[in-house]
C-alpha cells in the first residue's frame, strides 16, 4: 500500500501506544538502575498497587484527595472567572487590581500553604483556601485576556436586535468565553491536584499526599510510586473523559 494512503491511528491507539511506550522507558530505566531499592519496576509497583487497592485503603484515600481538588477548584474557578472578566471589561478596575494579581501571581505557593495553615489552622478550611489561593490568579489572569478579546461587533449586533440582558449573556458572552474557560479548566486541574497533595503532605493526616509523606519517612518508593501513579491515574482519566471533551465542544463554533 502507498505510504500516502495509510490511514493514521485512531487517538485512543495513539494514547495506549503512548502509555505503553512509558511504562517500557520506566521498565528499561528500572533494569539499568538494577536496585529496587531506588527504582522499582512496573512488575514491582502494580502488584503492590493492585493490593493496596484491594484493602480498600488506595480508595479511601484517592477519594479524600479527590474531593478536596473538587472543593478548591470550583472555589478558585468561580471567583477567578468573576474577577477575571470584571478586570477584563473594566479597565479602571484592571488598573486598581492589576498590581495584586501580579503579587498573588509571584507568591510561592509553599508560603502560602504555610500562612494559611498558621493563621487557619491545620484544618479543612485552611488547605482548601491555601490550594484556591494559588489557583486563583492564574484563572483570573487568564479570564482576562478572554475577556479582552471578546468581539465588539458581536456586542453592537446584540444591541442592535435588542438582544435582552440574559439573552446576550448565554448567546454572545459565554460562547467567546468558553474556549478560555475549558483552558483555564484543564491548566488550572493540573495545577491544583499537584497543590492539594503539597498541602497533604504538609499539614494533613488523609490523602494521597499523607501517604506519600508517611512512605517517604519510611523510606518506601515503591509506596511512594503506587500512591503518586494511582493519583495520576485518576487525573488522566478526567482529563480524557471530561475535560478533553467539553473543550472541544466549547471550541466548536469557532472551528466551524
Amino acid at each position: 500500500m502507498p505510504a500516502g494512503m495509510l490511514r493514521p491511528l485512531p487517538l485512543w491507539a495513539v494514547r495506549w501506544l503512548s502509555l505503553l511506550a512509558l511504562i517500557g522507558f520506566w521498565w528499561a530505566l528500572a533494569l539499568v538502575k538494577a536496585d529496587p531499592m531506588v527504582l522499582p519496576g512496573p512488575q514491582i509497583v502494580l502488584p503492590r498497587l493492585w493490593a493496596e487497592g484491594a484493602s480498600g485503603a488506595l480508595w479511601q484515600h484517592l477519594g479524600i484527595t479527590l474531593w478536596r481538588v473538587i472543593q478548591a477548584f470550583v472555589f478558585a474557578m468561580s471567583l477567578g472567572l468573576v474577577l477575571g472578566v470584571l478586570m477584563g471589561l473594566l479597565p479602571a478596575l484592571n488598573r486598581w487590581l492589576d498590581p495584586w494579581l501580579v503579587f498573588f501571581l509571584n507568591l510561592p505557593a509553599l508560603v502560602v500553604i504555610v500562612l494559611c495553615f498558621l493563621w487557619i489552622g491545620l484544618n479543612e478550611t485552611a488547605a482548601i483556601v491555601a490550594v484556591a489561593i494559588n489557583k486563583i490568579p492564574l484563572v483570573t489572569a487568564m479570564m482576562r485576556e478572554g475577556a479582552r478579546a471578546l468581539s465588539g461587533q458581536l456586542a453592537d449586533m446584540a444591541q442592535v436586535f435588542g438582544m435582552s440582558a440574559y439573552a446576550r449573556l448565554r448567546h454572545v458572552l459565554l460562547p467567546q468565553l468558553a474556549p478560555h474557560l475549558a483552558s483555564t479548566a484543564r491548566s488550572g486541574l493540573s495545577l491544583i491536584w499537584k497543590i492539594v497533595l503539597v498541602v497533604e503532605f504538609l499539614g494533613r493526616g488523609q490523602g494521597v499526599g499523607f501517604k506519600i509523606h508517611l512512605h517517604f519517612q519510611m523510606f518506601d518508593v515503591t509506596m511512594v510510586l503506587v500512591y503518586a501513579l494511582s493519583f495520576i491515574g485518576v487525573m488522566l482519566a478526567i482529563e480524557t473523559l471530561v475535560l478533553q471533551p467539553v473543550e472541544a465542544r466549547a471550541r466548536r463554533w469557532r472551528d466551524a
